[in-house]
């Protein structure tokens, strides 16, 4: 059978390279992505940074922990809170200690020579009105965080330059490659929670790399934030525990745990989430792609040789003996492919990683592994893909009937066995029922990433198993215009259309895949996208919009004041906070949530409650989401606040759920120590607009923040502004248009490479070259068709269960469905194709027509 298989693979040698390229390249792609995965499995190991030379460091325990029947359960903790002075007074007894305090401390307007001798001079105040809007205040400052000098000691930072600070206007700052070139004796602008003021840079110290710092003196920083974040204890960490005790609600950090008191210390490994998310979405539909297309690809190599197979069922071969070559054939082209694709991905997934990092997919310092498990895994895979797509060939193939030899027309006959039709039939019960189920018990569920990127598949199966029969009918209604002009090119382009039902069908499946996914991903995350603008559109009346622009800092306390006092302005202030709830004694549960007034907030918005009143959240209760368990108006239900207090609050009102972004909402009171980060202004009726909008613009140009229209708010908070989730769809698309254009061409090189005969008899027939090459261009354009076609389908069933989910959650927004991109898909495949079916044909009418319609396989 080897030798056997050798020959047929030696005389067949257009057929098996299609097979070897296809399956090679999905391999390859399989391994690449594979590795550059297995790399975000483990974050960098990162020793302490900002007390790496402290001996102890006391701090606010940073993680809720309670306790269930089924074990102790953590959650970090949205505020963690500070160290009291009663513990500090503690401490003091065992040993010294530095206490640390971090703020914002943005730094702008650095000055030398003459005007950094009038501290006045960077104190007024920057532009208002039409000049303050183009300037975009607080957009060019350099954000910072500000400490006491006393603590620098703990990372260590050393003075590069100068001397500590001593005096209040004096500050040390932190310098770096591309940084602000801040130098000694220069005169800053530095932006606080106390306000701004003029400050004079006495020293400077090198970056350490995790923060850009401004150091005050002792005092001033007490001044500017008297709460104390974190203790450095230079005393035994075995008596500061003994001093304060088990319950005293504090950590006590030594060795590595220090990292926890460091600046987002979880940023690596949270920064690996999405990245891991993204490769192990592109190596699942990677997987699936390849899959396919080698299937398609034996499927139809099997079929192109029915009259060679049966001269060996003339000739005596048994049907086993037919199905073991064809297997051994898969097998050694799946053994060969797989060797090649793993030389192809190791070599390619340094490119992939770099271009992730160049787009901003993936953090900078994000780098390959040393795991070698991905190309094993990819090997065996390829070579699994290829013996699987080959089994149902090599039984068709054993079928073959030996009066195949006689035939003559290339008409398929029987191209849907039983078994095909029940495994179709049951693929797409699956993929309508599973998604039917979803909305009817969790619509929620459907607009998860995980669900629109695999919901797909069943449906492409199951319409990839009906090719053969729908061929037909889809290619007589594309064909039906152009059968009906003048000349035979239409008429014979949809006879052979529906002739080579196999041919067709095998283009055809790869055209499927990809539109289909084209369609769904990014339809989907549009739709998604319109859906939250929607949501914001309804839920927001105000006129202005202002926030702080960076996640985790509130807005100047002096803007908050100013704003709310702006006459003829409705202000509604609010703050981020979150809660935990623990569900069903097994699982804590946090929500983002907001903490409110709710008189003012129903000034400025129109939230969509479904139950109860949100007038009725006060001090003792909450407001939540459909999404909770406990959703009946009066219940009381047990929360752990953003500071880690418990609290049993009242249900006052529940909200739709919508998209996602229908948090909960609380009071001030239990907002766990959050500050103001999101103001809603609304102009009071009969007030003047203009003379709101100009104090507005008037308070953030004195504290350096930016004042946004309702439509500027909703214009960068829109469909369109997540650059990174559409990069990493463009990637994934692109691995599978990368695949569907191997395919493409091989299965069309394929296809006229064993046409050569009935291109002659056109030839003798009286038909030119050209009259020839544009009937088989034509041909590949219409099986581009038929798979868009089908592609769209299944796109147009995902995307309206989308839509019913979204309807079922309360959101009544418009299907976006991603015309540009489809047809980018769909123009790219129909030209692939042509080229791909008409070289291989000229290349044939270059030899004599007479010698190839005298030719025999």
């Amino acid at each position: 059978m080897l030798m056997l298989a050798l020959s047929g693979m030696r005389t067949r040698w257009i057929t098996f390279v299609g097979s070897f390229v296809a399956l090679a390249l999905g391999v390859g792609l399989i391994a690449a992505t594979g590795l550059a995965l297995a790399a975000t499995f483990d974050a960098p190991e990162r020793g302490p940074e900002r007390f790496a030379a402290a001996p102890v460091v006391v701090r606010a325990a940073d993680h809720l922990r309670v306790d269930t029947p089924t074990g102790t359960r953590t959650k970090p903790l949205d505020h963690p809170g500070p160290v009291g002075p009663r513990t500090v007074d503690r401490l003091a007894a065992l040993g010294r200690t530095v206490a640390d305090r971090t703020f914002p401390a943005d730094v702008t307007a650095a000055r030398t020579g003459a005007d950094a001798g009038d501290p006045r001079s960077d104190a007024k105040e920057p532009r208002t009105g039409a000049d303050a809007r183009k300037s975009r205040p607080g957009q060019d400052a350099e954000a910072r965080v500000g400490h006491p000098w006393q603590v620098a000691a703990a990372a260590p930072y050393r003075l590069t330059s100068g001397r500590a600070p001593a005096d209040p206007d004096e500050v040390v700052v932190t310098t770096r490659p591309g940084g602000a070139p801040l130098r000694t004796g220069d005169r800053v602008l530095v932006r606080t929670p106390a306000g701004n003021a003029p400050r004079t840079v006495v020293g400077t110290v090198a970056g350490r790399g995790f923060e850009d710092a401004v150091f005050f003196a002792d005092d001033e920083a007490a001044r500017i934030s008297p709460d104390i974040d974190a203790l450095v204890v230079h005393a035994d960490a075995t008596a500061v525990r003994r001093a304060l005790g088990p319950d005293s609600g504090m950590d006590v950090l030594t060795g590595h745990d220090r990292r926890r008191a460091d600046p987002d210390p979880d940023r690596d490994a949270r920064a690996l989430v999405s990245v891991n998310a993204l490769l192990g979405t592109a190596a699942g539909i990677t997987l699936f792609v390849s899959a396919a297309v080698v299937a398609s690809t034996f499927s139809f190599a099997v079929a192109q040789r029915r009259r060679e197979f049966g001269l060996l069922r003339t000739a005596g071969a048994t049907p086993g003996q037919i199905r073991r070559t064809v297997c051994a054939e898969a097998v050694l082209v799946g053994v060969l492919a797989s060797a090649a694709g793993v030389w192809l991905g190791a070599g390619g997934a340094p490119l992939l990683v770099g271009r992730m990092t160049e787009a901003g997919l993936a953090p900078p310092w994000f780098a390959l592994g040393d795991a070698s498990w991905p190309l094993y895994t990819a090997f065996w895979t390829g070579v699994f893909v290829a013996t699987a797509g080959a089994l149902v060939s090599c039984h068709r193939a054993g079928r073959t009937a030996p009066t195949e030899a006689l035939r003559e027309a290339a008409v398929d006959s029987r191209v849907m066995p039983a078994s095909r039709w029940a495994a179709a039939v049951l693929v797409l019960l699956a993929g309508l029922g599973l998604p039917a189920l979803a909305l009817a018990v969790d619509p929620g569920d459907l607009l998860g990433r995980k669900s629109y990127v695999t919901r797909p598949m069943l449906l492409v199966v199951g319409f990839a198993l009906l090719a053969p029969v729908l061929v037909r009918p889809v290619g007589r209604l594309l064909t039906w215009l152009p059968a009906r002009l003048p000349g035979a090119t239409g008429v014979l382009v949809r006879e052979n259309t529906a002739a080579g039902v196999r041919r067709t069908a095998a283009v055809a499946a790869p055209v499927l895949i990809t539109v289909a996914l084209a369609a769904t991903l990014t339809g989907t995350v549009a739709t998604l996208e319109e859906a939250r603008a929607t949501e914001a559109r309804t839920a927001t009346t105000a006129d202005f919009v202002v926030t702080s622009g960076q996640e985790g800092r509130p807005l100047a306390p002096a803007f908050v004041e100013r704003a709310r006092a702006v006459e003829g302005a409705v202000v509604s202030v609010s703050r981020s906070t979150a809660v935990t709830v623990l569900e069903e004694d097994t699982a804590l549960v946090t929500s983002e949530a907001r903490a409110v007034d709710p008189a003012r907030l129903a000034g400025v918005s129109e939230l969509p409650v479904t139950a109860g009143r949100f007038s009725d959240l006060d001090d003792g209760a909450i407001v939540v989401n459909e999404e909770w368990l406990t959703t009946r108006v009066g219940d009381r239900v047990t929360v752990w606040l953003g500071d880690g207090r418990k609290a049993s609050l009242r249900i006052a009102a529940v909200l739709a759920t919508g998209t996602g972004d229908n948090g909960v909402y609380v009071t001030r009171r239990n907002a766990g120590g959050a500050g103001v980060d999101r103001i809603d202004v609304k102009v009071a009726e009969g007030a003047d607009r203009r003379a709101v909008a100009a104090a507005l613009q008037s308070a953030g140009a004195a504290t350096g923040t930016r004042v946004t229209t309702r439509a500027e708010w909703l214009a960068a908070n829109g469909p369109g502004t997540s650059d990174p989730t559409r990069t990493g769809l463009r990637m994934i698309l692109g691995i599978a248009l990368l695949c569907t254009a191997t395919a493409l061409a091989n299965t069309l090189v394929m296809a006229t490479s064993d046409r050569v005969r009935d291109l002659a008899v056109l030839r003798l027939a009286g038909a030119t070259a050209p009259q020839v090459l544009r009937l088989v261009a034509a041909e590949a354009v219409v099986a581009v068709g038929v798979g868009a076609v089908l592609g769209g389908v299944v796109a147009a069933v995902n995307l309206l269960v989308v839509w019913g989910a979204l309807v079922l959650l309360g959101v009544m927004s418009a299907v976006v469905v991603p015309w540009g991109t489809l047809g980018l898909v769909v123009a790219a495949a129909a030209l692939l194709a042509a080229v791909s079916a008409v070289l291989p044909a000229s290349l044939a009418l270059r030899t004599r027509p007479v010698e190839l319609a005298g030719a025999r396989e």
